[in-house]
């Protein structure tokens, strides 16, 4: 009877077993990130065409949803391409590394765009609400005396590098062959995205720039890199449900944790855009203060129990044919 190897991740040793008896144990042979990618993009999916078909039923033709359908397809294809490159090139490592953060971007665009078609129950009047108990003003309209078109292109910068500092971290660690930290540092971020992802479904809730867009008096354009960050946000107002908790507190904080922790010149590189990210979140008016509170949590949670996960997850996973 064929042999199976599993890594046991505390002693370092590979220890042989009897071949996988349950259908389950085949999961295992995915990585945790590539097993996620899968349970959410059906759902993704299914959110995306359920919002194409209900605007085209009504002769509304709405580019940005069209794109999610392009998205979606595009994933299929990589997907099937990751698939082939698994099997017949598998030294080819520097993609199957890489593409679940691309799946990863992609079924968290698409959910951003669709999530009231999946709860449309939400829960921004709650969060104006503790919003003013606890301060007794809305952050973002006690934010407004500070605008000015400067300070609006500086944080417009470090609010759109969202997207930079998790993989600037994991790549570093990548290319000085760290491996495990690497692994520990994808898999929490990646984690850390997924579960964002649930919590919005539960939670939906629409940003204050559009809640709240009558009391501002201030503008937030007629800037080259504020009207970009404008132009990347923009969704449906009717549509925009991304707000609880705020996933960029949490990637950013995530991506300074680790960078402390193992790439400590890089974490005062990155520590000021960040810093201006998390700021900028309350100045253009994307999150309520307690977003930026969910999503600090996230991030710590992801941070203590991502690598744990990911050491167990490892530790069931088969290294043989």
């Amino acid at each position: 009877m064929a042999q199976f190897t599993y890594r046991d991740v505390r002693s370092d040793r590979d220890l042989s077993v009897a071949p996988p008896r349950h259908w389950w144990d085949w999961i295992f042979r995915l990585r945790i990130e590539e097993f996620l990618a899968l349970v959410f993009f059906a759902p993704m999916v299914y959110l995306t065409l359920k919002a194409f078909f209900f605007y085209y039923s009504q002769g509304i033709y709405y580019r940005k949803f069209v794109g999610d359908v392009e998205r979606a397809c595009a994933v299929v294809i990589v997907a099937a391409l990751a698939i082939w490159i698994a099997k017949y090139r598998p030294r080819w490592t520097v993609l199957r590394d890489a593409l679940p953060f691309a799946y990863c971007v992609a079924i968290y665009t698409n959910l951003h765009d669709t999530i009231h078609f999946a709860n449309p129950h939400d829960i921004h009047n709650a969060l104006i609400a503790f919003d003013g108990w606890l301060f007794g003003v809305q952050p973002c309209i006690w934010a407004q005396q500070f605008v000015r078109p400067w300070l609006t292109e500086i944080l417009s910068l470090c609010y759109m590098s969202f997207f930079i500092w998790s993989p600037l971290v994991a790549s570093v660690l990548y290319f000085r062959k760290r491996k495990t930290e690497f692994r520990y540092t994808m898999a929490s971020v990646i984690l850390c995205f997924y579960f964002g992802y649930i919590l919005y479904v539960l939670f939906p809730a629409v940003p204050p720039r559009i809640m709240l867009q009558h009391q501002l008096t201030a503008q937030f354009n007629g800037t080259p890199i504020a009207d970009a960050a404008l132009k990347v946000v923009n969704t449906l107002p009717g549509d925009s449900r991304a707000a609880f908790p705020s996933l960029h507190a949490a990637i950013t904080l995530l991506s300074v944790l680790f960078a402390w922790k193992y790439l400590r010149t890089l974490f005062w590189v990155i520590l000021p855009f960040c810093v201006g990210l998390w700021v900028s979140t309350i100045y253009l008016c994307h999150h309520y203060f307690l977003d930026l509170v969910a999503g600090f949590i996230l991030g710590i949670l992801a941070f203590v129990y991502g690598p744990r996960i990911e050491a167990w997850w490892q530790s069931r996973r088969p290294v043989g044919p």
